[in-house]
């Protein structure tokens, strides 16, 4: 059996010089990806847009009609595209890369003596790897040492049932997977329970996962509520936009007798009625949304949990680690119900009577720990017996017993320095060493009340009992020893200085703040006052919980918020009696049992730095610090981005009613046309950044974390957005057209109506985006806000815009004439003018307190 400590001391692992060449000549420990798409394919898959399509059918059509010059800009045009897409791919793919590197299934390896984690690609051949309960294997390797190590193979087998894992004797050879008491473990396979330490024997392609060519990244995930909701928009404009190009190549050609100008025009309408940036805004916004709350230390893992964050109307935290530091202290003991301070800071020698149970303390504890709690026992015992009969630094451990589901304790058996005898000590739950000493009645209420003393201090309570067995064989259960209470110790666990600050933004933001721990009540509602949870006092705790129902639990969930000793399967009761009363729950877990809590939570939230591979896998998002305050941050970065995206496709519905318009207006009034594909595409070009960069970088709103979550199922483009951008749109229309009419009116010429018409649509469409940014800022608390995407995007644009209508090839090619500076007023009072009612009305909604 493992003795953990012994082998981590006594194992140095691999040098970074060996890693470095062991990585130089193998690789990373990754199953080679699909191929890269090369220059053709996303040459082809850009080509297929249907905008694309539609400006190189126009470029042949002026081919046809000797127009060479028009031609070859529209598909220089194709070409500024193209270029524009290969780079915004090439950004999503990094920014991807990047989020997929942290996402990388973590490793527990030693490398120069000391325990390091590191991301799974990492891991090199004969590297020594540390596996405990809920780890996924990184590599196949072989077992050097274990205790009561059980993996799930099925990911390679089929078999459900998970196989024990045993030593390596140094001589049995690699087989393949499946059967019991085999030394060799595989690469994707879980560990159910135990642990142990092994060496990697082959990485990447060469384990038994890369030969059958199995890829845990196969999963087809399904669309997300707004992909189905900006497909579904994008479907019913292109059918739209299809029947009204019909009917103008049908009007063109009978009332004016030119079916290729008719065809011309048709394909115009069609450019300026197809929103396809709506499927590019989606996939940048959400991107981006990643990266951003992967810099809040939240990573996302599933797209559609940035959508629910900002519906989030109930965040489940656990206790330790995540409202508090998981930075034990042990600052109290108790042996004989009298109570000991033996905080280092404070006390500078231990009383004799609690020597005993620190002793015990430490050998139920590994010699090299990991556990926080565990090195807290071994430092206050290295602090105050140092040098005393109690520290037993040459003793052999000789068998473990792990802790259970039915028996929350773990036992050490060590052998006596005699030889003769073993000696035995245990630590757990305060009820599971009840168990093991078997105390009366009597006891058990007299152990209740020091338990209830120390929870009420905010302390977590841990027992310790001792035994001594005579050397002959082990039993196989620890109830079999004749065990003696040794005390209790007691635990503080400082709350972390950001989360009441964060607990009040969550219940102003309109979320319940709920505490599931495993702690006893008087802690958890220790805790809760501390961090500022409503009604602190009412708590549910495990026992309580399995004796209700489900209508009496969702009942009592809705005023209580506080749960104690819950064991991780109830979890999953809490998430459902939740959700039946209609909540959007975010749950935090870390073990292997939060899986299914995790995974019927709206949001699943794994912990990073102490959670399970098995629970990030179930998770939406996985917190990289462990850190509260980062959920509540990444909720309101939640709330943001949907925001964000709602101004953009309002944005996008209201500036293509005037392209559209003046591209069907004119052919239905017998009018010159107005806009043509050269001048659309044009106007493609400010459109395409100020949705997606302009928009997305847009700030907060003030009111963000002051008003309630969201509906879940709010569509984007909801009656109230709607109404508002066609609303924008028509107005934008009805003065670009009024301009373009009353220049024809005046005589001015075809040339000069164009131009004054499609100076206003530029001048409105900036206006359009700047007022969009906020729907309750005004224009001036808009400029001030110092969007710097904002900035470029209308400098390009009036930039461009002066060079068409002032640079003599360019303007020839746009059939634009020269604008004199009184016409430029116009277009520009005109642009502003288009919109001034949408100001007006938000300067009246923030007087009478209307809501926008």
């Amino acid at each position: 059996m493992m003795d953990s400590g012994k082998e981590i001391e006594n194992i140095k692992g691999l040098s970074e010089k060996e890693v470095s060449e062991r990585l130089h000549q193998h690789g990373y420990n990754e199953i080679p990806s699909q191929k890269k798409r090369n220059v053709f394919l996303i040459f082809f898959n850009v080509v297929k847009e249907p905008m694309l399509l539609l400006l190189i059918g126009c470029g042949t059509i002026y081919f046809f009609l000797g127009e060479q010059k028009d031609a070859l800009m529209l598909l220089s045009f194709v070409l500024v595209v193209v270029g524009i897409t290969f780079y915004q791919e090439r950004k999503t793919e990094r920014t991807l890369e990047a989020l997929r590197d942290l996402s990388s299934p973590r490793a527990l390896v030693i490398r120069n003596s000391e325990q390091k984690r590191i991301a799974g690609r990492e891991v090199v051949k004969d590297d020594i790897i540390v596996i405990k309960e809920g780890d996924r294997v990184p590599a196949d390797a072989v077992v050097l040492s274990c205790s009561n190590l059980s993996v799930d193979e099925s990911l390679l087998t089929g078999e459900s049932v998970p196989v024990r894992k045993s030593d390596w004797d140094g001589k049995e050879t690699s087989k393949h997977p499946g059967g019991e008491d085999l030394p060799f473990i595989y690469s994707g396979t879980l560990v159910v329970a135990g642990g142990g330490i092994a060496k990697v024997l082959s990485i990447g392609s060469h384990t038994e996962m890369g030969k059958i060519g199995k890829s845990l990244q196969s999963i087809r995930e399904e669309d997300t509520l707004l992909k189905k909701e900006t497909g579904r928009i994008v479907r019913n404009f292109s059918i739209a936009g299809a029947i009204l190009c019909l009917l103008v190549i049908l009007i063109y050609g009978f009332t004016r007798g030119n079916w290729l100008n008719g065809i011309l025009s048709g394909l115009t309408l069609s450019m300026a009625m197809l929103p396809e940036e709506f499927p590019v805004v989606l996939i940048i916004f959400l991107t981006l949304g990643a990266w951003r709350i992967s810099k809040s230390q939240v990573l996302t893992r599933r797209a559609a949990a940035i959508e629910t964050l900002g519906a989030a109307t109930v965040l489940c935290t656990d206790k330790t680690g995540t409202l508090t530091l998981n930075d034990m202290h042990l600052t109290t003991l108790c042996v004989k119900n009298a109570y000991y301070d033996v905080d280092t800071k404070k006390v500078n020698s231990l009383p004799e009577a609690v020597h005993d149970l620190v002793e015990y303390g430490i050998l139920a504890s590994q010699k090299d720990p990991f556990d926080p709690i565990e090195k807290e026992v071994k430092r206050l015992g290295e602090f105050y017996l140092s040098d005393s009969e109690h520290m037993h630094n040459n003793w052999k451990i000789i068998k473990e017993y792990p802790l259970s589901k039915v028996l929350l304790a773990l036992s050490h058996v060590w052998e006596s320095p005699d030889k003769q005898n073993y000696i035995i000590a245990t630590k757990g739950s305060p009820e599971a060493i009840v168990d093991l000493c078997h105390f009366s009645q009597f006891q058990q209420n007299e152990m209740s009340v020091c338990i209830e003393e120390m929870a009420n201090r905010g302390l977590r309570v841990l027992g310790v009992a001792r035994a001594s067995f005579k050397k002959t064989d082990l039993p196989d259960a620890q109830h079999d020893f004749h065990f003696e209470f040794a005390g209790l110790l007691g635990f503080i666990d400082p709350v972390r200085t950001t989360v009441p600050a964060s607990v009040r933004e969550a219940h102003e933001a309109g979320m319940r703040v709920i505490m599931i721990t495993g702690d006893y009540s008087g802690t958890a509602i220790y805790i809760a006052k501390q961090i500022g949870i409503e009604n602190p006092e009412q708590c549910i705790t495990g026992p309580e919980l399995e004796a209700m129902d489900h209508l009496q639990l969702r009942e009592r969930i809705k005023t209580v918020n506080v749960f104690a000793r819950v064991v991780p399967e109830q979890k999953l009761l809490i998430i459902n009696a939740l959700k039946a009363n209609g909540a959007v729950v975010a749950m935090t877990g870390d073990g292997v049992n939060d899986a299914p809590a995790l995974k019927s939570a709206n949001i699943g939230i794994a912990m990073g730095e102490r959670g399970t591979d098995v629970a990030r896998e179930a998770s939406a998002l996985v917190l990289l610090n462990d850190d509260f305050s980062s959920i509540v941050h990444a909720v309101k970065l939640g709330r943001r981005i949907f925001d964000n995206l709602k101004k953009s496709i309002a944005y996008i519905l209201a500036i293509h009613v005037p392209i559209a318009g003046m591209s069907l207006l004119p052919v239905l009034f017998q009018l010159p046309i107005a806009l043509l594909p050269a001048h659309i595409a044009f106007l493609e070009l400010i459109i395409d950044p100020a949705c997606s960069i302009v928009f997305e970088s847009c700030p907060d709103e003030q009111n963000i974390m002051k008003r309630p979550p969201r509906n879940l199922h709010e569509s984007l483009l909801n009656k109230k957005t709607f109404i508002f951008s066609l609303l924008q749109g028509l107005s934008v229309l009805a003065v670009v057209f009024t301009v373009f009419w009353l220049a024809l009116y005046l005589q001015k010429g075809e040339l000069e109506a164009r131009t004054l018409a499609f100076a206003t649509l530029v001048f409105a469409n900036v206006m359009l985006i700047t007022t969009n940014l906020s729907w309750s800022k005004n224009l001036v608390g808009i400029l001030k806000s110092k969007n710097q995407a904002l900035l470029w995007v209308v400098c390009g644009a009036l930039a461009a815009l002066v060079l068409v209508l002032y640079v003599p090839i360019l303007r020839n090619l746009f059939h634009f004439s020269v604008l004199s500076l009184e016409d430029l007023l116009i277009a520009f009072v005109s642009g502003i003018f288009s919109l001034a009612w949408f100001e007006g009305f938000k300067l009246a909604a923030k007087h009478f307190g209307l809501k926008m």
